[in-house]
């Protein structure tokens, strides 16, 4: 019976009938015409390539091939990454009974008479029995509590393999009687260690033929950390090097055998950056078509999709900003999906972050606010936060004048008060200027207001308002800033100019008075007249 099209159950030991489904006690050994990938199986636990955090010395895996615990396991992870390689270790390490069967198609009568059998031999002294369930998560409930009773009293050592998350394919009583242990895919340095090792072992090619750098490079972003995979295309592109009478694999002959074009991207080289920033750009330009071509060509070149999901929020900030305010919402859902998903489902993940992002309203004045603002604090501009906003919590504060001033935005009616919050030689300087794109265009509204009420203007005409320097020196290049204008002259000259001009408005004192002459009035708001509602 074939288990996982990759290795084979050894035939009936006609001394004990065994149960339909279920080999004797360990795999067949590989026939000289097994597959490649059967043939590299790891003959001991030093073999073993990856799962570097299960092998420390004592972990549950080693003890569990070692047979020091008799521990019931459930091994999670995605195809090729060792689940059947490590129950191999574990039916030849120590002389307990190995018997495997596959959940496609044993039973639970087939399960019962491995427990029956088990339990027999254990009452008159015989070996203890591992009972090892490939795509284990493929039984019923039923199937899966037939094991319980036996796995609790340690009547067998239950190794069960799923690629699905046990949490949800795995019943609760059966979970918490084992211990889980999760694979890792591999890493590409991993994955290309044991190409190597393939071409020049005994068990595998021996040698017969050697691997250009450009086609094990394909090989090995093919696997995308399945190395069943990466041995199974080796095996292919050697047939076809042989085949034409040549030894050396190159790229052409590797694209040939697996019928899949080597994507031209190189994960730490020039062809990475651009591809990058092509993407970036597309999403950028507002072109979703182009941009998902790009996600395309990374995800099927193997790149890292934690990388791109990293590139999508600090897009969602750096160039759609405050006119989709929504965009860094869906941007981290999708990195979030990529950590709890991984692939291949949260590609969709990804396009979806990717189509939202190329057609939602853009706006970079988050990024040129914060050039800006840096530009300044680099240049040296800022001086001493103001007393009245320093903390004024701990003992003495007060004395030094800490907080003493402060008006409590919360105690007027609109939600403003007039009050200095940056440091005198930054007062009036506007960072953030919002665009007419999208949501922000209603912010672009509501700020305007929002600085004359802050900063005491009073209801200020555009025309008698004089504009404000964003900012000395010149922001930074990726804030994508241009050159600011001349701001020798202070913020704080500056806004007693528009002051100056602006009637029934004085600068003294903590909130706007009326000048002499003139009735001050309130609306039902509360609002004095000629002060503004935000």
């Amino acid at each position: 019976m074939e288990t996982d099209g990759l290795f084979s159950l050894a035939q009936p030991d006609v001394r004990s009938a065994a149960p339909t489904g279920a080999g004797p006690a360990g795999f067949a050994a590989p026939a000289a015409d097994a597959p490649l990938p059967v043939r590299m199986r790891p003959a001991s636990l030093d073999e073993l390539v990856g799962q570097e955090h299960l092998l420390a010395p004592g972990a549950p895996l080693r003890q569990l091939v070692t047979g020091s615990s008799p521990m019931s396991v459930i091994l999670w992870g995605p195809p090729g990454t060792g689940k059947t390689t490590i129950a191999h270790l574990v039916a030849h390490a120590t002389d307990r009974k190995f018997v495997a069967m596959s959940a496609l198609s044993a039973g639970v009568k087939d399960v019962r008479a491995v427990i029956d059998t088990a339990r027999r031999e254990r009452r008159y002294g015989g070996p203890p029995t591992v009972l090892f369930i490939d795509e284990v998560h493929r039984f019923s409930k039923t199937q899966q509590d037939s094991l319980l009773a036996a796995v609790e009293d340690r009547t067998v050592t239950l190794l069960a393999a799923t690629t699905e998350n046990p949490y949800f394919s795995v019943i609760s009583p059966l979970l918490s009687r084992c211990v889980l242990l999760t694979l890792q895919a591999l890493d590409s340095d991993d994955v290309r260690g044991l190409i190597r090792r393939a071409i020049t072992d005994e068990r595998g090619l021996g040698g017969a033929v050697t691997l250009s750098d450009e086609a094990e490079d394909h090989l090995v972003r093919l696997a995308s950390g399945d190395v069943r995979k990466a041995l199974t295309a080796l095996e292919a592109a050697a047939g076809s090097a042989l085949a034409q009478g040549v030894k050396e694999i190159d790229l052409a002959t590797a694209e040939r055998a697996v019928d899949v074009a080597a994507v031209r991207y190189d994960r730490d080289g020039d062809a990475h950056y651009d591809v990058t920033s092509a993407f970036i750009k597309s999403m950028r330009g507002s072109d979703p078509d182009a941009a998902l071509h790009y996600l395309a060509r990374m995800l099927v070149a193997g790149e890292d999709p934690r990388f791109i999901a990293r590139r999508i929020v600090i897009f969602a900030s750096e160039d759609v900003g405050m006119a989709d305010p929504q965009a860094l919402l869906v941007a981290t859902a999708a990195a979030e999906a990529v950590q709890l998903i991984g692939l291949p489902e949260a590609q969709l993940n990804l396009a979806q972050a990717v189509v939202h992002m190329a057609t939602a309203p853009k706006s970079n004045s988050v990024t040129t606010a914060l050039g800006a603002a840096m530009a300044d604090v680099r240049a040296g501009r800022g001086g001493a936060v103001p007393a009245h906003l320093r903390d004024a919590h701990y003992p003495g504060s007060r004395g030094l004048g800490h907080g003493r001033g402060y008006r409590y935005p919360h105690d007027d009616p609109r939600g403003v008060v007039r009050q200095q919050y940056a440091p005198d030689d930054l007062v009036g300087t506007d960072y953030y200027r919002p665009t007419d794109h999208g949501a922000e265009r209603a912010v672009g509204e509501r700020v305007p207001r929002l600085r004359r009420i802050v900063r005491g203007l009073g209801a200020v005409t555009p025309a008698v308002t004089r504009s404000v320097t964003a900012s000395a020196g010149t922001p930074d290049r990726a804030a994508g800033g241009a050159q600011a204008e001349d701001a020798s002259q202070s913020s704080a000259d500056s806004v007693s100019d528009v002051i100056a001009e602006s009637p029934g408005v004085v600068t003294d004192g903590v909130a706007p008075v009326a000048a002499e002459g003139d009735e001050k009035r309130t609306d039902d708001s509360g609002a004095s007249a000629g002060e503004e509602q935000p």
